[in-house]
């Protein structure tokens, strides 16, 4: 997707967000999504990384990110998120896709750009409307085209780098039923993607696009799709910290 469509997309994410939570009982509901969570600690988050990106992408190049920003309860949720997402997708139209700042990807395939933090942060706004959905009672699946996007963004950007696998190699493909392809290879060298896997993988997962996202970031389990092979490394991979 180009520039353009990644925030007129996330502008939608965010007014369904919305319409979740009015629809929703109280601010006080538990996300069932975010054990832990209410809706208003939901906002608080969604907020909060709104100014926090916004501020990011303004500063430029940079090797740390700007201080984060000090919540102060506000006395309208809805219209403070409004204004939050309102200065990140300001920010992002004056740096344009291409410029450079500071991001917590180092090593991935994704680089240091105001359009990779606009193409990520439309898969923040979406999974959480999810979860403001959940706790209204409304789950949707995500757009096929934000969930088609999303599969590779979260691959790309969370997953590839030189992170020494400490495992055995192996070849995880994600397959949505839409028609994409993508698979991960990881060895002690690091890990790699390819979008167009030819031959046969460890393990498979193959579900729709939606389905494949909600997975990546455990809000269903991957028991919800189809798996093939090996499927026991797709839960070696979501308990690997590359970090230790």
């Amino acid at each position: 997707m180009d520039f353009p469509e990644v925030l007129r997309l996330t502008d939608d994410r965010l007014a369904a967000f919305q319409t979740a939570v009015a629809a929703a009982p109280s601010l006080a509901a538990p996300v069932p999504t975010c054990p832990g969570w209410t809706l208003s600690d939901l906002i608080r988050h969604l907020g909060l990384g709104r100014r926090e990106w916004a501020a990011i992408v303004a500063a430029g190049p940079a090797a740390t990110p700007p201080p984060e920003p000090v919540w102060t309860a506000p006395a309208d949720p809805a219209a403070w998120l409004a204004e939050s997402h309102r200065l990140l997708q300001d920010a992002l139209l004056a740096a344009g896709p291409d410029g450079g700042c500071w991001t917590w990807w180092e090593t991935s395939e994704s680089p240091p750009t105001s359009g990779a933090v606009a193409r990520h942060q439309l898969q923040e706004v979406a999974v959480h409307t999810y979860d403001a959905q959940m706790t209204a009672g409304t789950p949707q699946p995500l757009p096929d085209a934000v969930a088609l996007d999303g599969v590779d963004e979260f691959l790309a950007t969370c997953c590839t780098g030189a992170h020494g696998w400490p495992h055995g190699p192996v070849t995880l493909d994600y397959r949505a039923v839409e028609g994409r392809a993508w698979r991960l290879s990881l060895t002690a060298g690091g890990v790699t993607l390819d979008r167009s896997p030819a031959g046969p993988a460890t393990a498979t997962a193959r579900g729709t696009a939606s389905d494949l996202v909600l997975a990546l970031y455990c809000r269903i389990p991957m028991t919800a799709l189809t798996l093939e092979g090996d499927a026991h490394q797709f839960d070696v991979l979501i308990e690997w910290d590359p970090d230790e």
